[in-house]
């Protein structure tokens, strides 16, 4: 598999008239050579072997994660200078989006005479973007554990425990079921907390008569799971089951809207356009969704600010409309799906009623 992401690559620096990437970053060394260390670089040219350099900590991880089409190289030092050292006088992209200014300035220091380096930031993640059977699978797994997290949960209740608490333990079952880590800072957001979208936990209790918004993702094999589920702590008011609804109501037209040659942008307009009518707008501030992989935020964005770019069997996505009332409450619904050849699949399949739970 590593091979065929290699190949695709090169098909990229072909398109973008360059002799070789630099690569680098955690989530890209992982995609296309298997390591899974952090102390690594790798180089891809388009010919030869892909070069790969570690230091001698990572020798005999290296040894045993590295995809054979790549030579492995352990370098005393900075890697940075060995990698550049090691180039040719060509056209070397480089990603402008994790290089420092000092990286690059070493860069320039101890590469040979006339290489020219050429800001090529993003090509490694659009190769992402696309996932392939294996990936999917992994992504429908990390949902699977976060659906089994919730059925756990309702069971244990909200009423009068703290945010933190739940969410400790939450964290705590993700690894006891396997997962590595969370993908993210788990939100468990309580009452009028709950219009807070991005809320970290405190020790407010969870009271009665209140919803609880909790978001949750789980790490399974290298690769994230999202989801985001409202849930109504002893009987909700009108105006709390009213949101809710609209909520649903605007998730489930995102959902429908997905298929592939449709730009996020229009995707996140008919969401949106649900919360408008009903007088919202202003109440949904960010983004429908977003990718979803070897890291929890990938590209393609579900926006109005997204690109126009058509979205392609293969994106993973989250679709997570939400409303927020400040001082009163707020409601998300959150569910990770796939684009398949003729529409979208959900990964996430934890039931969206509006439970009551104590």
């Amino acid at each position: 598999m590593t091979s065929v992401r290699v190949e695709r690559l090169r098909e990229l620096l072909i398109e973008r008239d360059l002799d070789a990437l630099i690569v680098n970053g955690a989530a890209n060394l992982r995609y296309l050579s298997g390591f899974t260390g952090s102390s690594g670089i790798a180089l891809v040219a388009l010919d030869g072997q892909p070069r790969f350099f570690t230091d001698f900590r990572y020798k005999e991880q290296s040894a045993v994660e590295l995809d054979g089409a790549f030579t492995c190289e352990i370098l005393d030092g900075e890697l940075l200078n060995g990698l550049a050292a090691a180039l040719a006088p060509e056209r070397i992209g480089f990603d402008d989006a994790t290089t420092s200014v000092a990286g690059r300035a070493r860069l320039e220091e101890h590469a040979p005479p006339r290489t020219e380096l050429v800001a090529a930031g993003g090509l490694i993640e659009q190769l992402r973007a696309v996932k392939d059977a294996e990936e999917i699978e992994r992504i429908a797994a990390a949902a699977a554990l976060v659906d089994g997290i919730y059925e756990w949960l309702v069971q244990r209740g909200f009423a009068g425990r703290r945010e933190r608490e739940v969410a400790v333990e939450v964290e705590h079952e993700m690894r006891m079921r396997g997962s590595s880590r969370p993908s993210f800072d788990s939100i468990v957001a309580g009452g009028l907390r709950g219009a807070l979208p991005h809320a970290q936990v405190t020790d407010s209790p969870i009271v009665m008569g209140t919803l609880v918004t909790v978001d949750i993702g789980a790490v399974l094999d290298g690769y994230c799971s999202d989801c985001t589920r409202t849930f109504a702590v002893g009987e909700p008011t009108a105006q709390a089951r009213e949101i809710y609804e609209l909520v649903l109501a605007a998730q489930i037209a995102g959902l429908e809207a997905l298929a592939p040659g449709v730009s996020g942008v229009a995707v996140d307009a008919k969401a949106r356009a649900v919360i408008e009518d009903a007088g919202y707008g202003e109440c949904f501030g960010h983004g429908l969704g977003h990718g979803v992989g070897l890291e929890i935020h990938e590209p393609p964005r579900l926006s109005r600010h997204a690109s126009d770019e058509p979205l392609r069997a293969g994106n993973v996505v989250t679709v997570e409309p939400g409303i927020y009332l400040p001082g009163t409450l707020g409601v998300r619904i959150e569910d990770l799906v796939v684009l398949t050849e003729d529409g979208a699949t959900r990964l996430s399949h934890f039931t969206k009623e509006l439970l009551v739970v104590d």
